[in-house]
């Protein structure tokens, strides 16, 4: 069987890679025309061009083996001019999740460029969102480089000098990170944010709603780790400098696998026991645990306790709006294994009973067209079928013991 190309990671026009290459470069243009996204959409015609108006992909946002911005015509008309040396930052995302990933991918450059810069300039991934800044936003760039400028373009613009820098950080091969990218978050990234919290947390995803994904059976878990002396922490709730702050202090972090663990390993250090419990069966998992193994020097201890998973519609797909039903019993073999937990916790299954309350308390039951996963419910009915003959072979092996007694005696 043929094997396909290596790829040369000094391309641009093929998927940044985390050992180096253009995905660590950088290109300084003169007269640069920023094209935002006129549509929304996965993709979209957007990004940087020369003075000429040649493309430059070195710009273009990658995910996986695709870039999400694509090559934009010369627009007939550049309407808005901005003086000064910029870094170009991007796709700006609203969802923090990707913000963290897709959004500070370039940011590395910060610790490379000579003299001053005027600020950081960005694109938005949606149109209808204009230039508007959140606050999470705003801050994680302030704890990177503080008082930095940022600008979004949501019209055609000249751009005076445009440094632009390889995609360092996002999703696919290069969710480990590149060494620069890695070094420059280690380096000046919430440097000034002290430890401040409990040993011992959990990150959990309980308190967000029914459009975020989430895991049946979570609140359960919750009751279960505070009586191991862990601390609830809904990261939601607070600032990204108090996030920082309990990440930091904390000894042992368990989470639900999701944004708060991409943000975690920012900070996260080797000496620091981490363990994942699986919400969903995808992909995005093992890229998770990719990025906390290399940002933090450390592999993650990751559980996959899924009892089943319920998605949307017949035939639903795994994806982050799906729920994960836990099996608590699972989970604390796993803790216990990996040191997190007491050695003897012996945590129980959830009955039918209980599994249909959990449904009922999240809302499920109201939210129209989740159903389980045909390939869990095939997991378990395989499951309980090994159950059963385990069970069975135990009782034969016990009868055939107790047999051979009678026949010794």
């Amino acid at each position: 069987m043929a094997q396909a190309p290596e790829l040369d990671p000094n391309d641009p026009t093929t998927q940044p890679q985390p050992n180096g290459g253009w995905s660590e470069g950088l290109d300084t243009l003169t007269g640069a025309i920023v094209v935002p996204p006129e549509v929304s959409g996965f993709t979209q015609e957007a990004g940087v061009l020369y003075s000429d108006g040649r493309y430059c992909p070195q710009g273009a946002l990658w995910r996986r083996y695709r870039p999400l911005t694509t090559e934009p015509p010369m627009p007939e008309s550049v309407s808005e001019t901005l003086s000064g040396r910029w870094l170009w930052g991007g796709v700006l995302w609203a969802h923090f999740g990707h913000f963290l990933v897709e959004s500070t991918a370039r940011l590395w450059a910060l610790d490379h460029i000579e003299g001053p810069i005027d600020g950081v300039l960005f694109i938005p991934k949606r149109p209808r969102v204009g230039d508007q800044i959140r606050g999470f936003q705003r801050d994680f760039i302030d704890l990177m480089r503080p008082d930095l400028p940022i600008h979004v373009a949501t019209a055609p613009t000249r751009v005076e000098e445009l440094i632009v820098p390889g995609q360092g950080f996002g999703l696919g091969p290069i969710t480990q990170g590149t060494q620069k990218f890695r070094d420059a978050i280690h380096a000046g990234f919430g440097k000034s944010v002290e430890p401040d919290g409990p040993s011992k947390i959990y990150i959990s995803r309980s308190a967000l709603g029914l459009g975020k994904g989430g895991m049946l059976g979570e609140e359960r878990l919750e009751d279960l780790l505070r009586a191991e002396g862990y601390d609830v922490f809904h990261p939601e709730k607070y600032n990204l400098e108090t996030q920082l702050a309990r990440y930091k202090a904390a000894t042992h972090v368990i989470a639900a696998d999701g944004s708060a663990l991409h943000l975690y390993a920012m900070v996260g250090r080797p000496d620091q026991k981490v363990a994942m419990i699986l919400r969903r069966k995808a992909g995005a998992t093992n890229l998770l645990a990719k990025n906390v193994a290399h940002f933090c020097r450390c592999n993650p201890m990751v559980i996959d306790a899924l009892y089943t998973e319920w998605v949307r519609g017949e035939g639903g797909k795994s994806n982050r709006l799906s729920f994960g039903e836990l099996d608590h019993a699972v989970i604390g073999r796993g803790l216990a294994m990996g040191g997190f937990v007491r050695p003897d916790v012996d945590w129980p299954r959830a009955t039918d009973e209980e599994r249909a309350q959990m449904f009922r308390d999240k809302g499920l039951d109201q939210a129209g067209d989740f159903v389980e996963s045909e390939e869990y419910q095939k997991r378990r009915r395989r499951i309980m079928r090994q159950e059963r003959r385990a069970r069975r072979a135990a009782r034969d092996d016990a009868a055939a013991d107790q047999t051979s007694e009678i026949k010794a005696s």
